[in-house]
């Protein structure tokens, strides 16, 4: 060979030597500089097992000190994932775990390859064990090798399906708030509230976890105990909400939803007015839903809160299989079939007359009344719009709008000449269809009616401290712009906002929209004479370990010992969210007009017109409790009668602190304000004031697991505080 050639292969092999050394060289330096912390974890986590300890979570009481959420220690069993790495010796694992575990090959596979459970943490294989399930793998580490026994906690309802929309439940961290949770220390497969107050105090319930590190060797078999932290407990929390009242709430909210569903509703008509022969029965009311709130108005505090269809919570902690959860909670498009909806919070409704006392304190309050409360309206039963020329009417734009129907005459209802007090007496449309136009159009078409009732609350969420409020929809041309463009209203009619709009914005129909709690805070203002409060489901957070008097019972006596250091926070003492000025002649009529709704009279124009509530009230006791409240009516689909919903707000006018209560009520497709929704709130007054006799609240029966049913029903024992009277009025 040439000695040229020679020295050129040699000269090539000591590159590739010098290149191979130098890479060597640096890779070295890159694992022992730059990773060298990483790969110290990955050593210790293969030596060592690291396990986590879930704290006791925090109690929730009632106002009374009742333990409405608490805990049961449960055993669970994980896994080493060091163990089981490789996938014969996984499988041959599972096959021997599957007996004593109870679960299939297929379901432990299932758990190894969840996401929510990290690669180097231990895996859990099966919560809430037995004793004897627990001391059978622990006595046979050789057979399971990596197998531990990890103490958690399980969340425990006393009270089944009462108050669970308040109290909430807790789930398995979902993937859409898996990175969330993990930013703020959870382990993917902890479970946390998914409900209520459960999920909206998840960070102060839950507590601290801790942890216990052990050494292990190559078997994943436990040597010695390296270190052990202990975790902290959860605060816990009292509610505002008296779980006496809220049984009565849900019991009385139910009773009259189920006597509703008994009534007629009328008859399907033609075009022309005669009855469909297609239809020949008569149509009956749905009543499928609906939901009562009353608070104190002085503080916001939520004493009762009840939502219909019901749920109980001890579905969520009852291990039951996919299927059997899908047959009690079935996914539906149908909004009435909706079961895990606080509608109190979440409910998207038109409040038909109930809101005329806002839009009559917006008149009074902007001196859009001439005279204000001794100004009057001569209601001949109609009203026709002012500001559009004959032309425009008669070329098919609606100008005339008609009171509701009154039943002795079978016309709409004339009340003769009506001041702000009388309208509100025997809800008037007329007289508030002329306030809707004249504060829009005598006022440069400002948004006067929108910045008044938005001082209430409307069109903004309360903030009540439960999750999934809806904030509520005030109609403006922006709103009507925003429904044109997801197509919720037809292109041409999102284009401007019409005096149309205003009228029916004026009686509580149209774009408007508000939640129960909405309507109950604003009640309240009216109440307390201004102020604005926001409203709180829970009372105070405690410090943790709360004890108890008797089981079942907390003591929370201290909480009336002024900086007692046991509570850390509380919210029945915060400031108004705002004030609104109700001196002068602002409230007054209001409030004299909506205590004639209650007591009488009505009004004499040709013969006597009942208020809405007269007959309703009769037998009240009015001497004990006195209150001022507004029936409503809202109009539903195609305006046939078995679609419209009732609704009743009120407030209390008593001097005494233990009576100063505001409360709202919505029946869904129940009839009139009058005959549904006013009923439930005549009752919870009732009870207030001490005049019904409760059922005892007693700890719920063992749920019936091969049930479908999300609740069982509850009933009043005597619905005689629902007895109402037949209203001449819609409302």
């Amino acid at each position: 060979m040439p000695p040229n050639n020679q020295s050129r292969r040699l000269l090539s092999l000591g590159i590739v030597a010098l290149v191979l050394m130098g890479t060597l060289t640096a890779r070295m330096w890159f694992l022992q500089a730059v990773k060298a912390e990483t790969n110290e974890q990955i050593v210790l986590s293969v030596r060592t097992r690291t396990i986590r300890l879930y704290p006791e979570r925090g109690r929730i009481f009632d106002a009374t000190g009742r333990v409405v959420a608490d805990n049961k220690r449960v055993l669970t069993a994980t896994i080493d994932r060091q163990v089981i790495r490789d996938p014969e010796d996984r499988l041959l694992m599972f096959q021997r775990l599957s007996g004593p575990l109870q679960i299939s090959v297929e379901g432990l596979f299932k758990r190894y390859e969840d996401k929510r459970f990290g690669p180097l943490e231990a895996l859990p294989l099966k919560e809430d064990i037995s004793e004897e399930t627990a001391q059978f793998l622990v006595e046979r580490s050789e057979d399971y090798p990596g197998i531990y026994i990890r103490e958690d906690w399980k969340r425990n309802y006393p009270y089944g399906a009462i108050g669970s929309h308040v109290i909430g439940y807790m789930g398995a961290i979902l993937e859409k708030n898996l990175a969330y949770y993990r930013s703020i220390g959870y382990d993917p497969n902890e479970r946390v509230g998914g409900y209520g107050v459960e999920q909206s105090y998840e960070t102060i319930l839950r507590g601290t976890p801790g942890y216990v590190r052990y050494e292990v060797n190559a078997q994943g078999k436990l040597l010695r105990l390296e270190e052990r932290v202990e975790p902290i407990v959860g605060n816990d929390i009292v509610l505002s909400v008296d779980m006496q009242m809220q049984q009565f709430a849900e019991q009385a909210l139910e009773t009259q939803l189920a006597m509703r569903r008994r009534v007629e509703a009328g008859i399907v008509k033609l075009e022309d007015g005669t009855p469909d022969p297609k239809h020949p029965e008569p149509m009956y009311y749905k009543a499928p839903a609906g939901s009562v709130v009353m608070l104190n108005q002085d503080n916001g505090q939520v004493l009762a809160m009840a939502s219909y269809p019901r749920f109980d919570s001890r579905w969520f902690t009852a291990g039951v299989s996919t299927e059997k959860f899908a047959q009690v909670f079935p996914k539906s498009d149908d909004p009435d079939m909706s079961i895990l909806v606080n509608r109190a919070v979440s409910g998207r409704y038109n409040l038909g007359s109930s809101f005329k006392p806002f839009v009559a304190y917006a008149a009074l309050n902007s001196g859009q009344l001439s005279g204000g409360a001794a100004y009057e309206y001569l209601d001949l039963g109609s009203y026709k719009l002012e500001s559009i020329p004959n032309g425009r009417c008669q070329d098919g734009v609606k100008c005339v709008f008609r009171n509701a129907i009154c039943a002795s005459t079978g016309s709409p209802c004339r009340y003769g000449p009506v001041s702000v007090e009388d309208a509100l007496a025997v809800s008037s449309d007329a007289f508030f269809y002329k306030i809707g136009e004249q504060i829009l159009t005598e006022r440069g078409y400002q948004p006067i009616l929108e910045n008044e009732v938005r001082k209430f609350g409307f069109g903004s969420p309360t903030n009540i401290d439960l999750p999934y409020e809806y904030a509520g929809t005030i109609p403006n041309k922006a709103l009507k712009k925003r429904m044109a463009d997801i197509g919720a209203i037809s292109k041409e009619s999102g284009q401007a906002y019409y005096v149309g709009d205003q009228i029916l914005f004026s009686i509580g129909q149209g774009l408007l929209s508000a939640t129960p709690i909405q309507v109950a805070s604003a009640y309240g203002v009216l109440g307390n004479g201004g102020n604005v409060m926001q409203p709180h489901v829970v009372k105070a957070v405690l410090a943790p370990g709360t004890p108890d008097i008797k089981p079942g019972v907390a003591d929370i006596s201290f909480m009336n010992i002024p900086g007692s250091s046991q509570v850390v926070e509380r919210f029945d003492d915060e400031a108004p969210t705002n004030t609104l000025d109700m001196t002068g002649d602002r409230r007054d009529p209001i409030v004299r007009g909506l205590q004639r709704v209650i007591r009488g009279p009505g009004v004499n124009f040709g013969s006597y017109h009942k208020t809405t509530g007269e007959l309703l009230f009769r037998g009240y006791p009015y001497a004990e409790l006195p209150i001022a409240g507004k029936t409503g009516t809202a109009q539903g689909l195609g305006n046939l009668p078995w679609n419209d919903s009732s609704a009743f707000g009120a407030f209390s006018l008593s001097p005494r602190s233990e009576y100063k209560y505001s409360a709202f009520a919505y029946l869904e497709k129940s009839g009139y304000g009058s005959q549904a929704a006013a009923p439930v709130v005549k009752c919870m007054y009732v009870a207030l004031a001490g005049k019904y006799r409760f059922d005892p609240i007693n700890a719920a029966d063992p749920l019936n697991t091969n049930s479908s049913l999300a609740a069982q029903p509850t009933y009043l024992r005597n619905p005689s505080c629902l007895v109402s009277g037949r209203s001449e009025s819609r409302d």
